[in-house]
């Protein structure tokens, strides 16, 4: 039943990220030395409330999900990397946020999902350190959200 449910958020999240990153101006991916990044930062209210519950996900107007993925450019098929990261957001007024990613696996791919707190129409920059164990590289990214 549970890996049922993990392929079904999995899904979700992957159709969320091409529908993002086909229909943004700006493609979510930065080459970070051997390291393709994938990132998306989304409000959790995209999540049927079901799915939320049964992943643990806050699902709120103030809540969204980070996600990250990275992928090994060195090699041939650019393969999932396994890695240790660690981040937080910050806010315009200087306010800091931490983030607590989790690692989740469905079949080759591998994501790292963290919950962030937000107001209506604030700005979060989040600074992320992603080591592989070879290399430490930073992903940046800013994002404004909205509640609805």
């Amino acid at each position: 039943m549970k890996s049922s449910l993990i392929k079904l958020v999995m899904t979700f999240i992957i159709s969320i990220s091409l529908f993002f990153i086909g229909h943004a101006s700006a493609e979510n991916m930065k080459k970070l030395g051997t390291m393709n990044v994938h990132y998306m930062a989304v409000a959790s209210t995209f999540f049927t409330p079901e799915t939320a519950k049964n992943y643990g996900i806050t699902r709120s107007r103030y809540n969204a999900l980070v996600n990250i993925s990275v992928l090994d450019n060195s090699q041939t098929g650019k393969p999932a990397k396994t890695v240790s990261i660690m981040g937080q957001a910050k806010n315009n007024l200087g306010q800091f946020k931490a983030l607590e990613f989790e690692e989740v696996k469905e079949g080759e791919a591998i994501y790292y999902l963290a919950q962030v707190n937000y107001n209506n129409e604030e700005t979060l920059h989040f600074d992320i350190m992603i080591n592989d164990g070879k290399e430490q590289q930073r992903l940046k990214f800013s994002k404004m959200f909205y509640v609805d």
